[in-house]
């Protein structure tokens, strides 16, 4: 495989901080030759991501990045080359979306209590999309209001379990998530598994067994979130498992990302890859 496939990004339509056309353009001067942005429960920016990558010529497929969980730990679950008009999928993140806007509130409130005031409303100004409200804004606002010095001290003194600015919130079951994505057509991928609290599932092994029961397509191998020696691990566990693989840098913006548009490895030749079938990967081995 001589391309390069990158299959999580994010807009400032959640979390990231460049233009879907600004994302798109960066991607194509770093070698990208496929892309998927998968924003957070949101698809608003495909329609003008497809358009850029067309003008760029870049290879494209659609995708999102579901909050869901199970076992009352959440999880993100990529859908990818999937249909962003279908109505039970939009009205699904619809669903998320306004959760999301409650849970804000209570961050905030939670946050007003240990002494930090109006943190919402800072959070906001990070957030051109206001339906999409993240704990990554509330970091944005703590560090450049000068409460933190970084984005590790913010996850370390806030927005954690047992921590200031904390608040439960339900996501959609991982089950119902795989079918969504599904029924959109979809293949469903679990976003960086070595991210996740696994005490409860008696290790990342059983994890992966519950996805793939539940109907789960493929996994992030190769993501930022992961060191050179998880790439390995994971790739034997796709393999075990029978889970097609998947890359991507979750590139959010250039002083937050660990790594840079084309900067990972390619999957190894021994995983069959979740774009294995789709003809836009052709420009893959071109």
């Amino acid at each position: 495989m001589k391309g390069v496939a990158d299959l999580h990004s994010h807009s400032r339509y959640s979390d990231g901080t460049l233009t879907v056309a600004d994302l798109v353009t960066l991607a194509k001067s770093r070698g990208v030759a496929l892309l998927a942005l998968t924003d957070h429960d949101e698809m608003a920016g495909l329609a003008e991501a497809k358009r850029c990558a067309s003008e760029h010529g870049l290879q494209w497929v659609s995708g999102v990045e579901v909050s869901a969980e199970t076992r009352r730990t959440p999880m993100h679950i990529l859908g990818l080359r999937l249909d962003e008009h279908n109505p039970a999928l939009q009205a699904a993140l619809h669903e998320t979306r306004e959760k999301r806007k409650h849970r804000a509130q209570r961050m905030s409130d939670s946050l007003a209590e240990a002494g930090i005031p109006d943190t919402l409303a800072g959070a906001l100004t990070y957030a051109p999309n206001p339906d999409l409200i993240s704990r990554t804004h509330f970091a944005r606002h703590l560090v450049d209001s000068g409460v933190c010095h970084s984005f590790g001290e913010v996850f370390s003194r806030f927005l954690k379990p047992g921590k200031p600015g904390y608040t439960k919130q339900e996501w959609l079951p991982m089950a119902t998530t795989i079918q969504l994505i599904h029924g959109a057509g979809g293949r469903a991928v679990l976003a960086h598994p070595g991210r996740y609290e696994l005490d409860q599932f008696g290790g990342v092994d059983a994890l992966l067994r519950e996805f793939t029961d539940a109907g789960g397509d493929g996994v992030e191998v190769v993501c930022a979130a992961h060191h050179p020696s998880e790439w390995a691990q994971f790739a034997a566990l796709a393999r075990r498992f029978g889970l097609l693989a998947s890359i991507g840098s979750d590139f959010h913006s250039h002083a937050e990302s660990r790594v840079k548009f084309g900067d990972l490895p390619r999957l190894s030749p021994n995983l069959k890859p979740i774009w294995h079938d789709w003809p836009e990967a052709e420009c893959l081995y071109a």
